[in-house]
């Protein structure tokens, strides 16, 4: 059989991308072995001041997770990282972090980005996910919220579900009042696709509809302990990648803009769902930050229509 670039590459990308996998399953078996067992400990001594220690040494053990995934891809993948905006965030207050969502490639993205450089970052995620082996104990460990995602139609034949997945924000965040936090929210509430783009009716090239309601009852929820919104727009100017593109040098580059913004007033008084007004002004912020980042987001596109380069590493490559 002759030679092909073609097959090469596939091959190599095969073999880049199996030994990357293999790197992040070692990983994750070893720290979830650690992460079970103080958790265990957590559970059964009923000593407050230990328990609160185990909560800060069980975040410490995520961090390491994160980092150890985080130096595998930097050192099997070429991937260019583009960040911006990053100085002056800080690791001692809690902040919301606000992002677009294109791909299950914006989880490690976000997570090597801001990994030490604010706490520790959770998100919220489907009630169904608890029972993923190793993961799903490993994020009710760590305090991940676990949530029930109501449909549309089960939303618009009971809307009293609407009512209980944002209470159900607001308990999940409360946890947070008394220690430094970080919860990411993707606001649009599921990845980006042209299809669901089509299917809502979005007014936005590159976003689809924002749902307000969590973000407000997470700054309610947690209260004025903390410090800012962190606004983050990620694009891949090759196309939204897959989990394979991540692992197998399948994503030549990440472009990811950061920028703190102020909680607007009367977010931690207001009542979402009995003030309309307030629900009003709330939703209007939204739209009016989504118009800035949809702008954002045709901007980086456009000023990169040459290929990046492969394997070049600027000051931005993450680690």
């Amino acid at each position: 059989m002759p030679f092909s670039p073609a097959s090469a590459l596939s091959a190599g990308r095969l073999v880049t991308g199996s030994a990357t996998f293999l790197l992040f399953a070692l990983n994750t078996f070893f720290w979830c072995a650690l992460l079970y067992l103080v958790t265990l400990l957590k559970l059964v001594v009923p000593i407050a001041a230990f328990r609160r220690a185990a909560s800060r040494l069980l975040v410490a053990i995520g961090e390491a997770w994160i980092a150890v995934n985080t130096v595998s891809l930097k050192l099997t993948q070429p991937t260019v990282y583009d960040v911006t905006g990053l100085e002056g965030l800080r690791r001692n207050v809690s902040y919301l972090v606000v992002s677009n969502h294109q791909s299950w490639v914006d989880i490690p993205v976000l997570q090597g980005v801001f990994l030490r450089r604010i706490p520790f970052l959770r998100f919220f995620l489907k009630q169904q996910l608890i029972r993923v082996p190793f993961l799903g104990a490993a994020w009710w460990a760590l305090d991940f919220p676990f949530m029930k995602r109501h449909s549309r139609e089960a939303l618009e034949r009971n809307p009293d579900l609407r009512h209980e997945d944002l209470e159900a924000t607001r308990r999940a965040c409360e946890r947070f009042r008394h220690a430094p936090a970080a919860i990411l929210n993707f606001v649009e509430g599921t990845r980006f696709t042209p299809a669901k783009h089509a299917r809502g009716g979005s007014p936005f090239r590159h976003l689809l509809v924002p749902k307000a309601g969590g973000l407000a009852f997470a700054a309610s929820a947690m209260g004025p302990q903390l410090a800012g919104i962190v606004d983050v727009t990620i694009v891949y100017p090759h196309g939204s990648p897959t989990f394979w593109d991540l692992i197998s040098r399948g994503l030549p580059e990440v472009v990811v803009r950061v920028q703190e913004r102020a909680i607007p007033g009367g977010w931690f008084e207001g009542d979402y769902t009995e003030d309309a007004a307030f629900r009003g002004s709330v939703q209007a912020w939204v739209r009016d930050l989504f118009l800035e980042k949809d702008a954002e987001i045709d901007a980086l596109l456009a000023s990169r229509r040459e290929p990046a380069e492969p394997g070049r590493a600027p000051d931005g490559r993450l680690g």
